[in-house]
């Protein structure tokens, strides 16, 4: 058996320093998850952590948000025998939409599939997207969960690796204070 921790520390996907988040926050812990994502034997070991947690909940699309979310959404949709897509940032409208084809038919069963999740913000621009169509949401889930439990999505919720990691409000940042290097290694 697998351990997801040991899979994080094996690959160097922890990293310390100082980082500015996705959601504008600061902390001196990032996820790298691409780092993981690099090996398909851990991108599927990880998958199927996650694709075991939904596995009685007949999911038909697993929808991930670009650029974090395709490769372990893919995995994820393999495990399960469901159909995998994903949604795209719009540069005009700075919102999430579906593109190149892609659609959420009419009673779908669907899960949204993170690499990390912080604050929420961007799965949430993604749940808008399916309560947007007659699809069903049943789940989310995240390689990470950076807020250790915290987030309620209103559906049931799973990481196979969660913990709370400390974030800032820049203005707030102990890091800022102390003139350590900011590093911006995110995809906004």
């Amino acid at each position: 058996m697998y351990n997801i921790e040991d899979i994080f520390l094996k690959t160097e996907t922890l990293q310390k320093g100082h980082f500015q988040y996705s959601s504008g926050r600061h902390g001196e812990e990032y996820m790298q998850c691409a780092k993981v994502l690099m090996y398909p034997e851990y991108a599927a070991q990880v998958a199927q952590l996650i694709a075991d947690a939904f596995k009685d909940d007949k999911v038909d699309i697993v929808l991930a948000p670009a650029m974090g979310g395709i490769l372990i959404g893919y995995e994820v949709a393999r495990a399960l025998g469901a159909v995998s897509i994903f949604s795209e940032r719009n540069k005009q409208t700075n919102k999430m939409e579906l593109r190149r084809g892609f659609q959420l038919p009419k009673d779908a069963r669907i899960i949204i599939c993170e690499d990390v999740v912080t604050t929420g913000l961007s799965t949430r621009e993604v749940i808008e997207l399916v309560e947007a169509s007659e699809a069903k949401l049943v789940g989310v889930c995240s390689m990470v969960d950076r807020a250790g439990g915290e987030i309620d999505f209103g559906v049931k919720f799973f990481a196979p690796y969660s913990k709370k990691m400390a974030s800032y409000a820049p203005e707030e940042c102990p890091l800022c204070k102390k003139d350590i290097p900011l590093v911006k290694p995110g995809s906004r």
